[in-house]
């Protein structure tokens, strides 16, 4: 699916942002260039720093620091995707092999937390102890969610609201500081700025809610990666424990299995039993859910083609089929 209309609301910022992160990137140390300028190259959809972009813009700001922002939020992602990457054992993303796959997992740590130091670098210069604060609790909740990912992990006890922490930390918090930069940036009341935090946090958890539906439903062309990783990693996402909870004794049953011994082999019929008990329904129900409330934390924005755009962001997230 191409990426939605109002990228080009914001055409000009991005590419003054991928001018940032190219200069940001440079380093002495070649490999770390190598690494470094691979992963940020592979493409994606660039969805956080649009954040930060559009949030600014609905805010009215008129500065540049949104372009170093957005990078600083690009830096985050990328090195959590380098960590994941390594800790997953993943060998594609986007299509393409993963960096540890072809560097090497300690180069992708290691330039992972290259990627973290010169965020922090960046944001110091922005100059503003509100941006510092919010993105080094963003940051550190981050590695929270990560944690609790790979203590998850095997577990078909899970419940949803315990899985949606996990969401909500390892993933929708990036989008929820994202958000919150263009308000403060903006000068937006501290009313203005929580809907927004909000808007980012329920687009993010349902950004992810539609991955985990991807992973049992997408065309490994489209998604670029293949088809049941977590599941070969044991993870029990929002489809399975669905099954899990709703599912025939023998769905469940199969599903729990699959969960608790991890791997491969089980796939085909793990997506049977998704499949037949309407699990993917279910979990894009809630991911649209998530959706809608997003855009009604945004509902007293004044009209304008940012906040538009922004209203335009969560359907996309659920729509899309990569």
């Amino acid at each position: 699916m191409e990426l939605p209309g109002f990228y080009s609301l914001i055409a000009d910022d991005m590419k003054a942002v991928d001018a940032v992160i190219r200069q940001r990137l440079h380093s002495e140390v070649v490999l770390v260039r190598q690494v470094a300028e691979y992963i940020v190259s592979g493409g994606g959809k660039r969805m956080r720093p649009a954040l930060v972009l559009l949030t600014a813009k609905a805010m009215g700001y008129a500065g540049d620091k949104h372009h170093e922002l957005a990078a600083v939020v690009e830096f985050i992602h990328t090195a959590t995707l380098l960590h994941d990457d390594v800790v997953d054992e993943s060998a594609l993303r986007r299509g393409r092999e993963t960096a540890n796959a072809l560097f090497g997992n300690a180069a992708s740590v290691l330039v992972g937390d290259f990627l973290y130091s010169r965020a922090f670098q960046m944001m110091v210069g922005v100059g503003s102890m509100r941006v510092q604060e919010v993105l080094a609790d963003a940051t550190n909740v981050i590695a929270e969610g990560e944690v609790l990912q790979l203590m998850n992990c095997h577990n078909a006890d899970i419940d949803v609201e315990e899985y949606l922490q996990v969401i909500r930390f390892k993933t929708a918090k990036l989008f929820e500081a994202a958000a919150r930069l263009g308000a403060i940036l903006g000068n937006a009341t501290p009313d203005v700025e929580d809907a927004l935090a909000r808007y980012g946090m329920h687009l993010g958890t349902a950004f992810q809610l539609v991955d985990d539906v991807l992973d049992y439903s997408g065309a490994e062309a489209e998604t670029g990666k293949h088809l049941g990783d977590d599941l070969a990693e044991g993870k029990p996402t929002l489809p399975l424990i669905h099954v899990l909870k709703r599912g025939t004794p023998e769905q469940a049953a199969c599903v729990r299995l699959a969960i608790e011994e991890g791997g491969r082999e089980m796939f085909p019929q793990v997506l049977a039993a998704v499949k037949a008990s309407g699990a993917l329904e279910a979990a894009r129900a809630c991911a649209q859910a998530e959706a809608q409330t997003a855009i009604d934390a945004i509902a007293q924005l004044p009209a304008s083609t940012s906040r538009d755009a922004l209203i335009e962001l969560p359907t996309f997230s659920v729509v899309r089929r990569n």
